[in-house]
């Protein structure tokens, strides 16, 4: 089998994967226009309210997922192993900083970080780099620190914080997973992928027979839907989380420093909040919770959130995926915590 037919069997099943999911999630938010009227059956406001939500979350990330499709598809095309190889530090620990520092350059948000992390550790980038690059690039982003800025100017201790964290976090916890994993493939490769692997370092100097921009496009085009299928998934489950989830309880010990600070970790977690936006509704919270908690909002929710953690386990081994989130989320509390009991936050 040739590869531009493997490459349309591929993005064949993907696409109608993310049709039908897609199809079935119009029919079940829809179902008040088939409503039996003589039964008098309506849809609970609940249900409207995670319609709403759902949606929200689709629209707010579908842009940054094609961004990063795009992203993707052009280190697929245009970038080489060899390339990644040469201008990465030897040393494993050395090639973090870089890494952090790349992510403060690129305005991604956690929504178009998997699919550019996973092409670029395909290419060879070692996994712990990606990882660097996973956890910084959703927040040290200009875009953040301007939304972040605007959301609490008239506390810049919580952009400061935001910022230096992100940084400092995401070298110690690609230092983590380097000494767990030791660089060991975490990805999960299919059929096709495998075949398509062996087929490209087999033929690598043969001429190609598509020009670069129809791959690049073809690429981008089989990416999305793939991503695309995981992104619905997980926001639909993030809309059932903020509708159903009792907030006022969480609230009630939202004013105690340890406490407050798991809690605005797992409101960031299940809300799934685009890193753009979520200062806003960090700032919302300010009465309620303590800097601190905020602060570990701002951080975590960009670093690891459902739907975030629905594409890992698409595409990385779930014993990795499980790992970073331990770790993730043991070092965002930890650190949060020391700078409170230290009166620095």
């Amino acid at each position: 089998m040739n590869k531009r037919k493997q490459f349309f069997l591929s993005f064949g099943k993907d696409f109608l994967g993310f049709v039908l999911l897609l199809l079935f999630l119009i029919l079940f938010f829809n179902i008040e226009s088939f409503k039996n009227e003589r039964a008098g059956f309506t849809v609970p406001d609940s249900w409207l309210n995670v319609n709403t939500i759902f949606l929200g979350i689709v629209i707010e990330a579908v842009p940054f997922i094609l961004l990063g499709v795009f992203v993707s598809a052009l280190i697929q095309i245009y970038v080489r192993e060899e390339v990644i190889h040469r201008f990465l530090p030897k040393n494993a620990y050395a090639a973090l900083l870089p890494a952090a520092v790349l992510g403060a350059i690129f305005p991604i948000c956690e929504c178009a970080i998997v699919p550019i992390v996973r092409r670029l550790v395909k290419k060879g980038m070692p996994l712990h780099v990606g990882v660097v690059f996973l956890v910084a690039a959703p927040i040290l982003n200009p875009v953040v620190a301007a939304s972040t800025f605007f959301a609490f100017r008239t506390d810049l201790t919580v952009l400061y914080a935001r910022m230096g964290l992100a940084f400092v976090l995401s070298i110690i916890i690609g230092g983590i997973l380097y000494l767990v994993f030791k660089n060991r493939d975490q990805l999960k490769w299919t059929k096709e992928e495998l075949v398509g692997r062996q087929v490209v370092l087999a033929t690598d100097t043969a001429p190609r027979k598509m020009n670069r921009l129809k791959q690049t496009f073809y690429h981008a085009a089989d990416e999305f839907f793939l991503m695309g299928k995981y992104l619905i998934l997980g926001a639909f489950i993030a809309a059932l989380f903020q509708t159903f989830l009792d907030r006022s309880v969480l609230q009630a010990i939202g004013s105690n420093e340890w406490s407050s600070t798991a809690v605005m970790m797992a409101f960031a977690y299940l809300l799934s909040l685009c890193s753009e936006a979520d200062a806003f509704v960090a700032a919302s919270f300010g009465n309620t919770f303590t800097t601190g908690s905020l602060i570990a909002f701002l951080v975590y929710g960009p670093m690891i959130d459902l739907k975030n953690t629905i594409m890992l386990f698409a595409f990385f081994k779930a014993r990795f995926v499980l790992i970073f989130i331990g770790v993730v989320t043991a070092i965002v509390f930890i650190s949060v915590v020391l700078l409170q009991i230290l009166s620095l936050i």
